[in-house]
């Protein structure tokens, strides 16, 4: 996530480079998460047929071989050919997750993927001021230096990690026998004990999605924050997600549970957002923007951990695949969503529609929360 924090501001200007306009940088965000969208289901079966660790080293060496072609890109299709390669490869997301779900318990489950969005927070946060600071001597610079990050994360997972999935624990079947990625990606809604829970994951990301994009865009119309305004500002909410889900998550997680964490991160979200469309002074998005990462930071582990408790240690990768698949949804629609309402409705149109949009995944979990027979021990 480092590496991936150092290139994603800088991409818009490796186009510029090349002529292009922002036509063109938004289909590259486009064909990114198409290519997750695609890649997930597929190497989540992968994982859970052959090991969470080969899927990781290869993907990992894509990411670098990538971040290199980025960097000696001297055309836009080259450009495009070196996102599409790191977008197929992407879902080691997928598998980390899936890795995590091998290696914890039950009751530990939802800290350590706590633990994971900690980790993903601080290469988020601070890849952008890394890679700012690097592209002053070029913009092949940070493309070297994340595709270096990923080789060398390659090298420790070769020597140092071991294999989560045991061999009696893998899936038998061949992975591309009867494959069908549309039938891959619904099987899991059809799955009574899970599908609330994944829907409710969906409108969470798509309510949270469309605002990475669009923040600049309102903060500057609105308040006339200048990109120096708006780095700060991403810095803090990088800082309070590695606290929240680093530090406070794994505090909380034991004493209140999974089911009450989702449920109160959900109210949070949906009144943070709302507050960040109200707010009449702009030091008043940050206790916003607080509320908002509080509550991303408890739903979405604990809305993970329960999800993935619900369904057998061999089909942890396709499971995991298939909510890579909802946050590449979420991800394709949410910033053309938050854009649309923005031009069209009004400039805080997207938070409360977020808004609304989380209230809605408090009642759909709520519903399946409290069904006895999904969950027995209720």
């Amino acid at each position: 996530m480092l590496g991936y924090g150092i290139m994603l501001p800088l991409l818009p200007f490796f186009v510029q480079a090349q002529d292009g306009g922002a036509a063109i940088a938004g289909a590259l965000s486009s064909l990114y998460a198409s290519a997750q969208l695609f890649a997930g289901p597929v190497l989540g079966a992968l994982s859970d047929r052959y090991g969470r660790r080969p899927v990781l080293l290869i993907c990992l060496l894509g990411t670098s071989m990538g971040y290199l072609m980025l960097g000696l890109a001297g055309s836009l299709p080259l450009v495009f050919l070196a996102v599409l390669i790191d977008g197929l490869t992407g879902g080691n997301l997928t598998t980390a997750y899936a890795y995590i779900a091998d290696v914890t318990t039950t009751e530990n489950r939802a800290r350590g993927m706590g633990m994971v969005g900690a980790a993903f927070g601080l290469g988020l946060m601070a890849g952008p001021a890394l890679g700012g600071l690097l592209s002053r001597y070029g913009l092949y610079v940070p493309a070297f230096i994340a595709s270096a990050i990923a080789l060398s994360n390659v090298i420790f997972g070769y020597f140092v990690l071991p294999e989560s999935l045991p061999l009696e624990k893998r899936e038998i079947k061949p992975v591309f026998q009867g494959f069908n990625f549309g039938n891959q990606f619904m099987s899991l809604f059809k799955q009574v004990n899970v599908q609330k829970l994944l829907v409710a994951m969906f409108l969470l990301n798509l309510a949270f999605a469309g605002l990475q994009s669009n923040f600049p865009l309102y903060s500057n119309f609105r308040f006339h924050w200048t990109p120096t305004q708006n780095s700060f500002f991403y810095l803090y909410v990088g800082v309070c997600a590695v606290f929240i889900q680093g530090f406070l998550f794994g505090k909380l997680q034991p004493r209140f549970g999974e089911k009450r964490l989702t449920i109160f991160g959900l109210t949070l979200m949906a009144i943070g957002l709302a507050g960040m469309a109200l707010a009449p002074a702009a030091w008043m998005l940050y206790p916003a923007v607080t509320i908002v990462a509080l509550g991303t930071g408890t739903s979405i582990p604990s809305l993970t951990a329960l999800v993935s408790l619900r369904v057998s240690e061999s089909e942890q990768g396709r499971l995991m695949g298939g909510t890579q698949t909802l946050l590449s949804l979420t991800n394709i629609f949410g910033p053309m969503l938050a854009g649309i309402s923005f031009e069209v409705i009004a400039f805080s149109a997207p938070y409360w529609i977020g808004s609304v949009f989380a209230l809605i995944a408090l009642g759909v979990a709520n519903m399946s929360l409290r069904n006895p027979i999904l969950n027995p021990e209720i």
